[in-house]
């Protein structure tokens, strides 16, 4: 290489960005940080400046920037603060910069994560919520530029990993029969139905197997995740969602298989860890270490697998509805999701309602065709709008 690749990690003060960061520095011939972004902690976004270097970094208020600006000054670091959407677009889409790693929660990833497609970037595509609710408008837009997409969650990586090269021209196409999408099952799957109306946010985040953010976490419990990430594992692969099966395996080993018509299912396992699939990503077509320790099968002595309780996890059953339903609708369930879960977070909700908030957004808003970006954000909004309607109905 004549130059190490310079990355531009969007979300890096949360765990996918801390993990980005740690492989990164295990290869500094390799990769350089271009730029940091964080939301709230600012403390450990300055840290991760000091230790990094980057040549920007963007936080979300331009007071928050004065400080932080102030702050690099003092560490002797010539680091530039941007502010805002139009700083992270900008760092996500600047011509020196070979890969973003898209890791902002939720639908605040969208516009940059788009930004960086349109650039021509290679995309490590952590943001899910960015396919979710523009699935057709992404995909169009990886194709007019020549953006190379790789994905980060650990399934779509998996399946990534266990497809044919040529994937693109359909899964009939390449002998490929259905997606076998691995899901823990969190924390609630074998807590009695009863007492889920009592669970609290830190049983919820208290996540068996991976180390996650809060509302992720939630999502996680719900099987939210899951139902978004069939709906992203659609467009990645150009699947039917009657092509994509979610498969409970506590043990999080097997991260998710592909079946081919022969009768052969690949799989591709691993510890869980996000450093196996960002470092995937980041070296890809070529591999790279890690860091993460050798898979033990005689420490994990067995592999269970069972269907999905859909009562259980009513969630999942709703994003699949909104999978089947299209346009608007999986743009619709994010944004009630979204909502829900912060309620949920403040102890405003049960955890059961989450699903209830979310079943009653889709019934009431009719689904719509999205041809632009626009009309993304306006069935977003209205369905955050009913979701706080829902709140402020039940005296939430």
């Amino acid at each position: 290489m004549s130059r190490p690749q310079q990355i531009t990690v969007l979300g890096a003060t949360g765990s996918i960005g801390l993990s980005t960061l740690d492989v990164i520095a295990r290869h500094p011939e390799r990769y350089q940080v271009f730029a940091l972004s964080g939301f709230t902690r600012l403390s450990e976004l300055l840290a991760l400046c000091v230790r990094h270097v980057p040549r920007f970094a963007v936080v979300p208020e331009a007071g928050v920037a004065r400080v932080l600006q102030d702050d690099l000054r003092a560490a002797g670091l010539s680091t530039r603060v941007l502010v805002g959407e139009e700083g992270l677009c900008q760092v996500a889409a600047d011509p020196e910069v070979d890969a973003v790693m898209a890791a902002i929660v939720g639908a605040a990833g969208l516009r940059p994560t788009l930004a960086a497609v349109e650039a021509g970037k290679k995309i490590l595509l952590a943001n899910k919520e960015a396919l979710v609710m523009s699935g057709a408008l992404f995909m169009q837009a990886v194709r007019q530029s020549g953006s190379v997409l790789l994905p980060i969650d650990s399934e779509h990586n998996a399946i990534f990993q266990c497809m044919p090269n040529d994937f693109a021209r359909g899964l009939g196409a390449v002998g490929v029969r259905r997606i076998l999408l691995t899901a823990s099952g969190g924390p609630f799957r074998q807590t009695p139905m009863a007492e889920l109306a009592h669970v609290t946010p830190d049983q919820a985040c208290a996540h068996p197997n991976w180390s996650m953010g809060r509302k992720i976490s939630v999502d996680s419990a719900s099987m939210m995740n899951k139902g978004l990430e069939l709906i992203e594992a659609c467009w990645l692969f150009d699947a039917k969602p009657s092509q994509v099966e979610v498969v409970i395996h506590p043990q999080s080993v097997i991260h998710s298989l592909v079946d081919y018509i022969d009768g052969s299912v690949l799989a591709q396992l691993g510890n869980p860890d996000m450093r196996t699939p960002i470092a995937n990503a980041l070296a890809w077509p070529e591999r790279i270490d890690s860091g993460v320790a050798p898979l033990d099968l005689f420490a994990i002595a067995r592999l269970d697998f069972q269907a999905p309780d859909e009562q259980r996890f009513p969630c999942l059953r709703l994003a699949r509805q909104a999978a089947e339903a299209g346009k608007s609708a999986p743009a619709m369930l994010n944004a009630a999701n979204e909502v829900a879960v912060a309620a949920f977070l403040d102890g405003r909700v049960r955890y059961p309602e989450i699903a209830s908030i979310i079943e009653e957004v889709l019934n009431l808003e009719p689904v719509v065709a999205v041809n632009d970006l626009e009309a993304v954000f306006t069935a977003d909004a209205k369905a955050r709008v009913l979701a706080e309607q829902w709140l402020s109905r039940h005296g939430r």
